[in-house]
């Protein structure tokens, strides 16, 4: 259903922290025009933590309103409450969105049980598409692919966001299942080994920054040019690198900002990222030719 080059989007916001809507939508728009093939508004890149629910949801409204059916939009709508994530989920499908990403529940660390009857209440009570965001280093737990499997018998459980960074993770999933769960890799840094174990795409925190140059490496792999993907992806590590030289998305706002793509500004607890990690942001978009 999904594949290809997706972006985890940031939410532009003013230097006096507001959103800044007009700076989002020409964000999405321009994404649109570089060839990303998904969009992912209010993930953690989206600093979804320490938006209101108001904010969320009217993010998401703006992004499928920007998008105007070119490509598909995946809405965040995770939360540690499953009550919370519902209500999310719901007003994702009332806005438009084509699907739902949820991630698992941080902090409270259900178990893999606590997990699946968290997914499939979310599941039975909105006929959405999900993606399951399975990322350890921030939620702590970490779904297992027997769990994941009994999730993807659901008709609305399509398939995963894997930031695991574990290469032999999408192989297990691929076999327990099916061809077509949909796999989409959610570390930039294994996106083309991760096509090569099964995935279909990546939602990736770079092509915020380097829209084209992602679709390009997938367009690459698709057609067969693996020594052209390969380039690409040598081109892009040291840029991969520095997205997360501090917690993200301090450093690919700062990034964007270079662009011209909106104010390089965080929320709390986000701080303003250091004088030597902007200087290496700086390095790393010059030497991948992001920036003149």
């Amino acid at each position: 259903m999904f594949k290809g080059s997706l972006v985890a989007l940031i939410t532009p916001m003013t230097k006096d922290g507001k959103l800044d809507e007009r700076a989002f939508q020409d964000f999405v728009a321009w994404q649109v025009a570089e060839g990303t093939q998904g969009l992912i508004p209010v993930g953690t890149t989206g600093e979804s933590p320490t938006l209101s629910h108001e904010e969320h949801q009217r993010v998401v409204e703006l992004c499928v309103e920007a998008a105007s059916g070119k490509v598909p939009v995946i809405a965040g709508a995770g939360s540690n409450s499953t009550a919370e994530a519902v209500a999310l989920t719901h007003h994702a499908k009332e806005a438009g969105a084509d699907a739902a990403l949820i991630v698992t529940p941080y902090y409270n660390k259900p178990t893999q049980e606590g997990m699946y009857l968290h997914f499939k209440t979310i599941a039975d009570s909105v006929d959405l598409p999900i993606v399951i965001y399975n990322i350890p280093p921030r939620s702590v737990i970490d779904m297992s692919v027997e769990t994941m499997a009994r999730l993807a018998k659901h008709p609305n459980i399509i398939g995963v966001k894997d930031a695991t960074a574990n290469l032999a993770r999408p192989l297990h999933t691929r076999a327990a299942c099916g061809s077509d769960f949909c796999q989409l890799s959610g570390e930039d840094h294994t996106a083309l080994a991760f096509l090569a174990a099964g995935g279909a795409g990546c939602i990736s925190v770079t092509a915020n920054i380097a829209p084209r140059l992602c679709r390009e490496m997938h367009d690459a792999w698709a057609d067969g040019r693996v020594k052209d993907a390969m380039a690409i992806q040598d081109r892009l590590v040291p840029v991969h690198d520095a997205m997360f030289c501090e917690t993200s998305p301090g450093p690919v706002k700062y990034a964007a900002s270079l662009l011209g793509k909106g104010s390089d500004f965080c929320r709390l607890p986000m701080a303003p990222i250091a004088d030597a990690s902007r200087e290496r942001v700086r390095a790393a978009m010059a030497g991948a030719g992001l920036l003149n």
